[in-house]
């Protein structure tokens, strides 16, 4: 949606992905994992959903409008970025998903979802689809190094596929508390980027412990920052390194693994729109 012209890594990316996937502990016993692409279906029904969306609900997307901002160098006012919910709503519901694990910044695209769904069921008088609702993990939403929201668009993520020093670097480069000049000065946790991951990567005492050194000005942001790395390293380097040994010794594997999964997708997929033909009346 935001780089369409330049399509040459996509083919790497989806390697990419899969490693990731694999690398992080998705069992493929248990998760069919697959290429949206090599399922037509969501295409086809990304369609049908935009030609009944109201062009009001499209617009009034916090996301939408948020990116238009702050990627105003980019030639994204385009109907792909727009309606990038509508095939989102797609991805969900043609698997009939009752629940998807989002960020809270995701959650009014969800709604939109399910706004599509009823509108739907409403002009064909069917009952085809679920309403998705949200699965939020404990970080409900993660800012990016630099303090905005984290997107590789914006270029403040840390990968999964970066070298551990990277990482590093990363994190001793967040953004901190801006009104802390000293050391000793009392610190903001709550409007802190470290702190925002120190939450994420510690336990609750640990946290509370970390929030009141920062108030009382006994921890300094480049002390909180290394004390941050440690955690981020234990947790990054593993997946890092099984990442790097699926991409270098079995690319092969991964794309059989998703040759396999599409395939079981498109029997799901094909089912769900034939349903969604009828109701239309359009199955001829």
């Amino acid at each position: 949606t935001t780089g369409y012209m330049d399509t040459g890594q996509l083919d790497e990316n989806i390697d990419h992905l899969m490693a990731d996937y694999l690398a992080c502990g998705l069992d493929v016993e248990r998760c069919n994992i697959f290429l949206q692409s090599h399922v037509k279906e969501h295409a086809e029904l990304h369609l049908l959903l935009s030609m009944m969306t109201p062009l009001s609900w499209l617009e009034r997307c916090p996301t939408y409008k948020a990116q238009l901002e702050a990627l105003s160098d980019k030639e994204i006012t385009t109907y792909g970025f727009l309606g990038y919910p509508c095939l989102m709503a797609a991805d969900v519901i043609l698997y009939k998903a009752e629940f998807v694990p989002v960020g809270e910044d995701q959650l009014p695209h969800l709604e939109l979802a399910r706004e599509m769904v009823r509108r739907l069921h409403s002009l064909y008088d069917t009952q085809i689809f679920p309403e998705p609702q949200p699965l939020l993990t404990q970080a409900k939403i993660l800012p990016g190094t630099d303090g905005r929201k984290m997107s590789k668009s914006y270029n403040n993520t840390i990968s999964l596929g970066e070298e551990p020093e990277a990482v590093r670097k990363k994190v001793m480069s967040m953004k901190t508390d801006p009104a802390r000049i000293h050391k000793d000065d009392p610190g903001h946790p709550d409007i802190c980027t470290v702190f925002a991951y120190q939450k994420l990567f510690n336990t609750p005492e640990k946290v509370d412990e970390i929030e009141a050194a920062c108030k009382a000005g006994e921890i300094g942001c480049v002390q909180c920052k290394r004390a941050l790395h440690e955690k981020v390293a234990a947790w990054h380097t593993p997946i890092y390194e099984k990442r790097s040994d699926l991409l270098n010794h079995q690319r092969p594997y991964l794309r059989e693994l998703l040759a396999d999964g599409s395939a079981k997708a498109r029997a799901i997929a094909g089912a769900t729109l034939q349903e969604v033909l009828r109701a239309m009346q359009i199955d001829y």
